[in-house]
């Protein structure tokens, strides 16, 4: 939802953001892309060590490069098909084991409604992208639905600075999988049309 009306207009903005971090040195995409999941690996270990807070900003700086990664892309003519298939593979390695983290959190509590909630979240994160790429196999652009995951990691990140985490998982849980249903629809009708 916000990826499809933003679109890249934030890459200005991205590169000036790259060019302060790294002073003017020039890195590959796929080292950015790489950076975002070993931030998102030490969000996933804060949250187990119930550093939420702190894990909440290994998330904001793990997102910062994965949108870099992305804009460094676009502006130094490096978009492969490789580097987007990569970035895609790892994104679900980030999403999954922070929300392995959020699981073993509320675990650790002995709170088995919210890891109920976290373990439904996990499924409708896990099957949002797959719906796209299913979608996509079968040659139809399926952009649509409330939940990517820029939106996705927004409410989770929420959850964690806010200490509001068990509201945001319960959001998550419902509306990923809502996403998915709208994902089925609209290939439906794409399919019949």
């Amino acid at each position: 939802m916000i990826s499809s009306r933003i679109g890249h207009s934030l890459d200005p903005l991205i590169l000036k953001i790259y060019r302060i971090l790294f002073m003017g040195k020039s890195l590959h995409p796929n080292v950015l892309t790489l950076l975002g999941v070993f931030f998102g690996f030490i969000a996933f270990i804060l949250i187990l060590r119930d550093f939420l807070i702190l894990s909440g900003l290994a998330l904001m700086i793990s997102g910062l490069f994965d949108l870099m990664d992305g804009a460094i892309a676009r502006n130094t003519d490096h978009v492969t098909t490789f580097g987007g298939f990569l970035d895609s593979v790892l994104d679900r390695y980030t999403d999954l084991f922070l929300m392995c983290g959020v699981v073993m959190y509320f675990m650790k509590r002995g709170d088995q409604f919210n890891v109920l909630m976290a373990f439904i979240a996990s499924i409708g994160i896990a099957l949002v992208p797959y719906a796209k790429a299913r979608a996509e196999a079968s040659r139809i652009s399926c952009n649509t639905g409330l939940l990517e995951r820029p939106e996705r990691l927004f409410i989770l990140l929420c959850g964690l600075l806010f200490n509001i985490l068990p509201y945001a998982i319960i959001v998550l849980a419902l509306f990923t999988h809502i996403t998915v249903v709208q994902r089925i629809i609209y290939v439906k009708r794409a399919v019949r049309d």
